[in-house]
């Protein structure tokens, strides 16, 4: 059974939510529901296959596993009923001996399940530093998108992973890359305060001042959380104080608790 973690916070909070948090919160839920099982949200514990290789690799039973594919090597291919192989299954449980076998066998790297999530959108968006490397070695795709539009890069940026995001971004991932929403890993970073992983994407490139569907700037998702030492940050390094969201509001009329007057007090030196 697919296990879901917390998507929003104490419904108590609700009351002193802006439309702009309320949104973000709306875009999320609808990326849950069209990912379907690989959700930001959503783990892989206790899930299983109808391929029995795929659940020896889920669950890292080596030997089991190396036994059914030396007698029939198209199993290491053999895709599930949600088109995914045990090469997915092994990068999102963590188990690098049985993915780094299934490389040296040369399986197809860049297969993508029925959400369009390739192994390395898995081993980013869990963790996996030595599976992406692995990945990566063998010529993972950095910049694939599944069916949300999302890169492998938007999930390390969004759940704090910054050896991952290093990592993808030292080998050309894109770090101005949009999903479906129009929101960049800068996007998910800022709206989560992920600081390390905000000073990363920045000295990267990454743009600050670029819009998502709902018209805000990586800054508006800061100061409507409250990341306070994420939005000065970004405005050290360029993000305006002045671009108005589709509520026709800048990320200085969203602020709250005397950040507005910290942010402004940056701009003016």
């Amino acid at each position: 059974m697919w296990k879901w973690g917390p998507l929003f916070p104490e419904s108590s909070l609700l009351q002193n939510w802006t439309e702009a948090t309320l949104q973000h919160w709306r875009n999320c839920w609808l990326l849950v529901i069209s990912l379907g099982k690989h959700g930001d949200f959503l783990t892989m514990e206790g899930s299983v296959s109808n391929v029995e290789v795929c659940n020896f690799a889920y669950t890292g039973q080596f030997e089991k596993f190396k036994q059914c594919i030396l007698s029939d090597k198209t199993l290491a291919c053999k895709a599930d009923q949600d088109r995914r192989t045990a090469l997915h299954w092994a990068c999102s449980a963590g188990h690098t001996n049985i993915v780094e076998f299934l490389l040296d066998l040369g399986v197809e790297v860049n297969l993508q399940d029925d959400a369009l999530w390739s192994p390395l959108h898995i081993a980013a968006s869990a963790g996996r530093e030595d599976i992406v490397r692995a990945l990566i070695s063998k010529g993972a795709q950095l910049n694939s998108v599944n069916q949300n539009g999302c890169t492998p890069l938007h999930y390390a940026a969004s759940k704090d992973r910054y050896e991952i995001a290093l990592l993808l971004l030292e080998n050309g991932a894109d770090p101005n890359a949009t999903d479906k929403l129009e929101s960049t890993p800068l996007h998910r970073a800022s709206a989560k305060g992920n600081y390390r992983l905000i000073q990363l994407l920045l000295k990267q490139s990454a743009s600050t001042n670029i819009q998502d569907s709902q018209g805000n700037t990586p800054l508006h998702l800061a100061c409507d959380e409250e990341r306070v030492e994420a939005a000065k940050l970004l405005v050290e390094h360029g993000a305006s104080i002045y671009i108005e969201n589709k509520e026709e509001k800048t990320p200085l009329q969203i602020a709250k608790g005397g950040l507005g007057n910290i942010l402004r007090r940056i701009v003016e030196g």
